[in-house]
Order: C-alpha cells, then structure tokens, then sequence
C-alpha cells in the first residue's frame, strides 16, 4: 500500500516527474529533490513514441502532450552528401493508430512537473545531493550545504552521473564511443512537415524535426578520436559544427549556418546496472540503464520505468518484493533497446562498399515490404506498460 507512504525522488527530471506523479495519485507523499534552481531544459528537441505516450495517457497528461506538439508523419533516411531518400518510413499510412510526437523538451518537463505538483508532490530545487548512503536502515542523504536526509524510500533518478546507482553498484567507468553531439534549436517555417529526417553520412549523421511553434529540432554527431566530456551544459562554436558536415547537401548546410553557440556532448556506452534496487532504494531512467541517443528512447524508457516501478510498489505489500519484479519487467526489455541504439549508431555511419550495399538494400526492402521495414521496431513502439 502506498497511501501514506513518504517517499523522496532525486532528480526532476523525465523520469523523476512521472514516477513522483504516478505514486502521488497512489496516495503517497512524495517529495523531489532537484539540483537546479528551477525546473527547466537545456533547449532540445524530443520524441515521445507510442509507448512512452501510453505512460502520459495513464497518468492523465495525454492531452497536454497532444497540444505540445506535432504527430511525426514519418521517418526519412536520407544520404548526407546528395540529400537524396534512401528510405521513408510512412508511420502516417502504415500506422495510423500509433502517436509518434515531436516536441521541445522544456515543455515535456514543464508537463511533468505541473501534473507532479498537481498531484500533490513537493518538489524542492536547490538540494544538490553530495552523498548516498544505502549502508544503514534507511536511506540517508547529505546535500551538498550540510543537511542530512533520511528517508523511508528512496528512489534515483539522478541520471547518468547517479550517486544512488553507484551507492547499488560501485562506480565503473563508462567507455568514450569516440562520437561527440552537437544539439541546437533553429527556426522553422509554420507548417513544415512533421517528419523526421536522418541524414546519413562516411563516420556522421544529422537528425532534424519540427518541433511546431516554428522551432525545428537538430542533433548531429560526428565520430572522432578527441575526447568530450560526457555533460548536458558545454558549448561549442557554430563553425566547428559547420566545419564537419561541409560536404553535406544544401539544406543540411543551411539549417547549420543559423546555428551559433550548439550545446557539445560526448557519447559514452555504460553498462545497464546489475543492481537496480537495495534496503530502501530504487534506480529508473538512465540511472539504471544509460544509452545513446540512436532509438529516441531515453525519455520513453524513463516513463515506462515510472508507471511499472509505481504499480509494483501500489500491488506489493513488501518494497522488496516490489522492486524485485520491477527490475524483473524491465531489466531485460531496457537492455534490448540500449542495444539496439548501439546498432543504429553504426548503421548510421557505414562507408565505402558497405555504405553502398546497406543503402541499396533499405531502398529495396521499402518498396518492397514497407511493412517490414516499419515494423522492425514494434516491440517498442507497440509496448504498453500500462497493462501490466
């Protein structure tokens, strides 16, 4: 039972938001511990595909995803240098049924954190946590100015850097995938096709989408042997960007000439957590599962993981056991998506021979069974964690 039950989530992020919400409409207390002094984004796009928007069905913010952004009609794998299609992936036709939403990511956040706070959930800015501290009989956190926590459960979703996953599992190194990211937000004219464009390219890819309010989303990433540092807040000069997709087509290179000051990131592979839960503590999100950008999964992983760690915890009397058939539902199926990102990260950026082949076999394999083509990924987008 949850009614009553005081709970502390670290972290007012995707998954943060969603798990606070969902187990304040179970009748718990919960209070979120954010880091920032507000709850905002670094400016960037984000998609919500189908099974992630279930989650926000369930917890009663669908219509508010709906109204932040548009429905991507489809995908569009296109070669970088000629900006020629190789594949278009027509979800609008093939799977009419199916919410793929493009949306700026401040404003999911924003969502997340009106629906939390409506539901009853404090959420506290400014607790920058230092320290956690798993070894005694509950929880205890130290901030960062002094204070100490203790707290009867708590739940991690402090993201890729988590305290609470290393207090689980020990620190281990991530592995530097030699690709950097450059993220930015242009404008775009109104009503620009919402469809999702791929841009393929020898060792670099770009991604661009709209994000509708004339806002169009960018994220391009190009391997290399200097090493990035893995953060959300670096910058980098628009000509650097510029610089390293010049032998991409015209479009390609005018998005990128209105681009600045692009937010720099490097791409590191961790590995999925083996521990995912101890006395009085549970991890979601990229907490326990960290991964590329390559599958768009990030944030639909983080509310599934939500909704399930939620509903256990509702079904079962023991935190144990709750966490126990949590990490069961959810380990395996993360790990499958994590690797999947990793796939498409190479796929993205064949040369040479195999370019040529990998590219002449897409375009025959969508005029000739654009079904399967489209449903090589049902078993994400067609998941429903809801029904659990």
């Amino acid at each position: 039972m949850l009614i009553g039950r005081r709970i502390t989530v670290i972290g007012a992020g995707v998954g943060g938001l969603a798990v606070a919400r969902a187990l304040a409409l179970h009748g718990a207390e919960v209070t979120v511990l954010e880091q920032a002094e507000a709850i905002r984004e670094v400016g960037a796009g984000i998609q919500i595909s189908p099974n992630g928007g279930r989650v926000m069905q369930a917890l009663g913010l669908g219509e508010d995803l709906v109204r932040s952004g548009p429905r991507c009609a489809g995908v569009e794998l296109l070669d970088g240098e000629t900006g020629a299609r190789v594949v278009r992936l027509d979800l609008a036709r093939l799977r009419p049924q199916e919410d793929y939403r493009l949306l700026h990511r401040a404003r999911l956040i924003e969502i997340l954190a009106e629906g939390a706070r409506d539901a009853g959930v404090q959420i506290r800015l400014l607790q920058k946590i230092a320290a956690v501290d798993l070894a005694g009989p509950r929880p205890r956190l130290v901030t960062e100015q002094g204070a100490e926590i203790e707290t009867d459960l708590l739940i991690g979703a402090d993201g890729l850097h988590s305290l609470t996953r290393a207090a689980l599992n020990g620190k281990v190194a991530p592995f530097f995938t030699h690709q950097v990211a450059w993220r930015a937000v242009i404008p775009c004219a109104e009503g620009e096709p919402p469809v999702a464009q791929v841009f393929m390219g020898a060792g670099k890819h770009l991604v661009s989408y709209p994000l509708g309010h004339r806002l169009r989303n960018i994220v391009a990433v190009e391997e290399r042997r200097a090493w990035v540092e893995e953060s959300w807040s670096l910058r980098d000069d628009g000509l650097t960007l510029n610089a390293a997709f010049e032998d991409f087509c015209p479009q390609v290179r005018g998005w990128l000439t209105q681009v600045d000051q692009p937010w720099l990131w490097g791409l590191f592979r961790h590995p999925v957590a083996g521990r995912w839960f101890g006395q009085g503590a549970v991890i979601l999100g990229d907490a326990a599962h960290p991964t590329l950008p390559f599958m768009a999964q990030g944030a639909s992983m983080a509310l599934e993981d939500a909704w399930v760690l939620a509903a256990m915890l509702a079904r079962h009397d023991e935190d144990a056991e709750a966490f126990a058939a949590y990490q069961a539902l959810r380990a395996e199926r993360c790990a499958a998506i994590v690797e999947a990102a990793n796939r498409n990260a190479r796929n993205y950026h064949l040369s040479g021979v195999q370019r040529a082949v990998g590219h002449l076999g897409m375009r025959l394999l969508s005029q000739m069974m654009p079904e399967k083509l489209v449903g090589r990924f049902d078993w994400i987008y067609g998941h429903d964690v809801t029904r659990v």
